[in-house]
């Protein structure tokens, strides 16, 4: 899509990716902050939007708090909110889960269970805290035939010293230890994590923008919601990868920090 400048003209709401494009681990991304001021100041509407299924809504709340943004749990889209959304549409209640304290949480928190010896699904999240355990038994489920759901695709997670293995990488370890291939993935791009609030909000989708730092996630969905994509380059894109991507975003910049500049 194009028609978008560095000003934010015309934008009302902009949702925004958190690692890579806000902050990578626990270091601000210089000018993220004045960014961030700068499109209250316009006006414009923020949420944030991420993949990473590691932490809880709070978690996300108590994060930001901590870095000086002001975010309640309203403005916090996580891929599973999306994977929660799904599971419900199916009747799923019973699960295997490979994630984290917090991912595990908001499951059991919507009353599905997290451990079951019968599960209807191995659900597979970014689990920062992996043990040869949880791979073994999800495994042993796979091995029996039961289905695998996914909470997004990202192979990586930034980091300041490089990519860490996330849920794409996960994935790639199940099929190659058992064959498998998720039925389901949630999250970016899937369209619907932010149309439904594109909607509720009353604007068109040519009102919104996706700002991040994925091709494949980021840009993706922005293309298939309508929104306008704006890349920056302060997390795991290059100009390279742009150069041999299918998507096309609005707009590329090396970071937030050169966004709704000068009275946008």
């Amino acid at each position: 899509m194009d028609g978008l400048d560095k000003t934010l003209a015309g934008i009302k709401a902009v949702f925004l990716d958190l690692d890579g494009t806000i902050y990578l681990g626990s270091k601000l991304i210089d000018g993220s902050l004045d960014f961030l001021s700068r499109i209250e100041e316009a006006g414009i509407k923020r949420f944030f939007l991420s993949n990473n299924s590691s932490r809880s809504v709070k978690q996300y709340v108590s994060k930001l708090n901590g870095m000086g943004i002001p975010a309640t749990p309203e403005d916090v889209l996580l891929s599973t909110h999306d994977l929660l959304t799904w599971l419900a549409k199916e009747g799923v209640d019973d699960t295997y889960l490979v994630g984290t304290e917090g991912m595990q949480e908001m499951l059991e928190d919507a009353g599905i269970n997290t451990d079951s010896a019968s599960p209807q699904y191995v659900v597979l999240g970014y689990d920062t805290e992996i043990t040869y355990e949880k791979l073994s038994r999800a495994s042993i489920h796979l091995h029996k035939g039961v289905p695998l759901v996914v909470s997004h695709p990202d192979m990586v997670c930034p980091s300041p010293d490089g990519g860490l293995p996330d849920t794409g990488a996960y994935m790639a370890l199940f099929e190659a230890t058992t064959g498998v291939k998720a039925t389901h993935v949630s999250g970016k791009p899937n369209a619907g994590m932010i149309l439904h609030k594109i909607e509720e909000l009353g604007l068109k989708p040519s009102e919104c923008a996706m700002v991040g730092d994925r091709l494949y996630t980021d840009m993706e969905m922005a293309e298939r919601s309508g929104a306008h994509g704006i890349l920056v380059l302060s997390g795991e894109a290059t100009r390279d990868d742009l150069a041999n991507a299918p998507q096309n975003p609005s707009l590329v910049v090396e970071s937030v920090d050169l966004l709704c500049r000068r009275g946008c």
